[in-house]
């Protein structure tokens, strides 16, 4: 199943070792074929640009879209559960299927960011991997369509994903679409949209299971951002 883990790296923040990549990449997502060949064609914009752009206009475009807009965010239960406390019960349920399927959970993302649940599906059965993959399908199609009217290159990497869940448009996924999309560059508007979205959560953070408390109280600190592309030397 080396083509999930191919297509988490596709999604993962551009750097120089993605770059160097991509042609191990490209040759995975032949050789194994579960990706038609016109699928597989539809990705090469994105292998093309990740292998020979500069690498801080990458850096900077995978934030613009993935980091600053919460329609395209890539952790999966933000688009359902936001940041209330049923997300963190939902992230301690996929952490018991992670380890139940001797899967560990290492680095800094959270356990719904779509480039770890891929890796995770990299390492399960081809039935089981296509059954997690379908769990999501509605948050997969949404963001396969909202890239898509973006015209992004990482649209593709979407598409390849709701064909691998053998999902297709839901009522599920009609609602996440009505939501207006994010404009990124309105800086002001994102900044009441995460304002909104705050949210405390309960009087004694020492409560309740050590894995869920560990899980929401990262959900409630900012995140680090990523660099931009302009930041750098």
């Amino acid at each position: 199943m080396k083509t999930y883990h191919a297509l988490s790296a596709l999604l993962t923040y551009p750097t120089p070792d993605l770059q160097a990549a991509v042609p191990e990449i490209r040759q995975v997502l032949a050789d194994e074929g579960l990706l038609r060949a016109s699928q597989r064609a539809r990705l090469e914009p994105l292998l093309d640009a990740l292998a020979s752009g500069d690498i801080y206009d990458l850096q900077e475009r995978y934030v613009l879209q993935f980091d600053r807009a919460r329609t395209l965010s890539l952790n999966l239960f933000e688009h359902i559960h936001g940041e209330s406390r049923d997300r963190g019960g939902a992230m301690v349920d996929l952490l018991e299927t992670y380890r139940a399927g001797g899967f560990d959970l290492v680095g800094p993302e959270l356990p719904d960011h779509l480039p770890v649940l891929l890796e995770f599906l990299s390492t399960q059965a081809p039935d089981q991997a296509r059954a997690i993959l379908a769990d999501a399908g509605h948050i997969i199609v949404a963001l396969a369509a909202r890239l898509a009217r973006r015209e992004s290159a990482y649209a593709p990497v979407l598409a390849a994903l709701v064909t691998l869940a053998q999902v297709d448009t839901s009522p599920e996924a009609e609602a996440l679409l009505s939501e207006k999309d994010d404009d990124p560059e309105d800086l002001e508007a994102l900044d009441a949209v995460w304002e909104e979205a705050m949210v405390t959560f309960g009087p004694d953070p020492n409560a309740g299971c050590p894995i869920s408390r560990d899980i929401l109280a990262k959900m409630d600190m900012p995140a680090a951002p990523r660099p931009s592309a302009q930041g750098q030397n």
